[in-house]
């Protein structure tokens, strides 16, 4: 399991390009057969991708988290952006198409992935965090993710947000995940920006063509930077940095988050006119 430490804003600022990729990009996250987990100090997040062809397991090192096996103390968020998968967790078996998510209760000892077609094996993309209590491990179809369509065809940014693992749907502790889907010809994430200080946040950036990237900004709002990101990769947000982007295409992310609230709006607002 790969460490990210945590950086202050003052810091950040001295970075050059190869040293903002070294703390807030994750990549390689679907590569077959060769499962990641990456913990941050961002509120303790772990971000990890497994793509198995054939039948893989977690294993984690417990100098890390201070347990004998991964959701000891932690719960899970799974959502597979792949082909059809299978996650037995603890004996019992869930089929997740693209698209579809798990939420995993903390105290689940043993969790297996599989592909069900190895030829177009499932990406499962994770995010876990510390819990506090036990809460039922409940699968998520797409359609139980009520669709909110924001933005505008006008400013680029005409997106639909689908809510996975939330207070108003299947709960947690305090992990919250959901998707956004850009429509084609939006390309703009998260503008007019905004901050939040009481929780971090992972946006993993997939469905983009092969020649596409999206521009990535991040950092104070008065002092803000870019990361290139390409398909399948994650950037990880301290909670005092905005999060937003520009595509060259169109794109889907997952965003999930950690902290001390799971108030989806709970949000600072930047205004435009304090950008730099």
């Amino acid at each position: 399991m790969e460490v990210r430490h945590p950086v202050h804003p003052e810091h950040m600022m001295m970075f050059d390009t190869e040293e903002l990729r070294q703390h807030f990009l994750v990549e390689g996250l679907f590569v077959p057969d060769e499962p990641k987990l990456v913990y941050c100090f961002y509120d303790r997040l772990i971000v990890g991708g497994v793509c198995p062809v054939k039948p893989l397991s977690l294993s984690v090192d417990p100098k890390v988290i201070g347990a004998e096996f991964l959701l000891e103390r932690r719960e899970l968020g799974i959502i597979n952006i792949g082909g059809k998968g299978r996650v037995v967790a603890d004996g019992v078996s869930f089929d997740l198409d693209c698209s579809e998510g798990l939420y995993v209760a903390m105290g689940t000892r043993d969790l297996q992935f599989t592909s069900l077609d190895p030829a177009a094996p499932a990406k499962f993309y994770l995010n876990s965090a510390p819990a506090h209590a036990v809460l039922p491990t409940s699968k998520i179809p797409l359609a139980a993710t009520e669709p909110l369509v924001m933005g505008d065809a006008a400013t680029s940014n005409k997106r639909t947000i689908r809510k996975y693992i939330h207070p108003g749907g299947v709960k947690s502790c305090q992990l919250v995940m959901g998707m956004t889907t850009l429509e084609q010809g939006s390309v703009w994430n998260t503008m007019p920006v905004h901050t939040h200080q009481r929780r971090m946040e992972a946006y993993l950036y997939f469905n983009l063509p092969q020649d596409a990237v999206v521009f990535h900004l991040m950092g104070e709002p008065d002092e803000t930077r870019h990361l290139v990101v390409r398909d399948g990769e994650v950037v990880l947000s301290p909670s005092w940095s905005i999060h937003s982007g520009a595509g060259t295409a169109n794109y889907t992310f997952i965003w999930g988050m950690a902290g001390e609230n799971q108030n989806f709006s709970d949000m600072d607002h930047v205004p435009m006119s304090t950008l730099r």
